[in-house]
C-alpha cells in the first residue's frame, strides 16, 4: 500500500505543479518555474507522507518515496526538455507558419534573436549577467555558477558539445 501512497503523491504533484505555474503567470509572481516545481514537489511529497502515516498501520516510507521520486524526476526532465528548448521553439515556429516552412535566413534573422533575447533576459533577471552598453558581462554570481557548471561537466565527463563551452 505504500507504493499507492507514492502514486497518490505523484497525482497531487501532477495537479499542483502546473496549477502553480498558471497561478504564478496570472499573478506575476517573481518565482522561477523551477522554484515552483520544487515547491510542488515538497508540498505533494509532504502530503503523501502525512497521508501514508495517517492511513497505514505500517507505512514504508522508502517504497512511497521511490515511486514518487521516479515520476517527479520524469516530470522534471520532460519539463526541462520543453521549457526553454531553442530547437523546439524553432520547430513550433515552422509548424505555426501558414506555409509550414521558412528559409534559414528568416529563422536566423527573425526567430533566433527573439529566442536568444529571452534567454539573455532570464540570465539578467537571475542576476547572472549584466548589460554593459551593447555587451553582456557575467556578474560574480554568474562567474560562480559557470565555475560550478564547468566542474560538474568535468566530473560527468562532458566535453564541449558545441552548444556550451564553460571554462574548466
Amino acid at each position: 500500500m505504500s507504493f499507492v501512497i507514492g502514486l497518490i503523491g505523484v497525482v497531487i504533484f501532477a495537479l499542483l505543479a502546473p496549477a502553480l505555474q498558471l497561478i504564478a503567470r496570472a499573478r506575476a509572481w517573481p518565482l522561477a518555474p523551477v522554484t515552483l516545481i520544487a515547491i510542488a514537489a515538497v508540498v505533494s511529497h509532504a502530503l503523501g507522507v502525512i497521508l501514508g502515516a495517517l492511513l497505514l498501520a505500517q507505512f514504508h516510507y522508502w517504497d512511497a518515496a521511490s515511486i514518487f521520486g521516479f515520476f517527479v524526476m520524469a516530470y522534471v526532465f520532460a519539463f526541462g526538455a520543453v521549457y526553454k528548448s531553442v530547437s523546439l521553439d524553432i520547430l513550433l515556429g515552422l509548424v505555426n507558419r501558414p506555409e509550414r516552412s521558412a528559409p534559414l535566413s528568416v529563422i536566423v534573422e527573425q526567430q533566433v534573436p527573439r529566442l536568444f533575447q529571452g534567454r539573455i533576459d532570464v540570465l539578467v533577471d537571475g542576476g547572472l549577467v549584466e548589460p554593459e552598453n551593447s555587451h553582456f558581462s557575467p556578474t560574480a554570481a554568474g562567474r560562480s555558477m559557470a565555475g560550478r557548471v564547468g566542474r560538474l561537466r568535468h566530473v560527468f565527463g562532458i566535453g564541449d558539445t558545441g552548444l556550451y563551452d564553460f571554462a574548466d
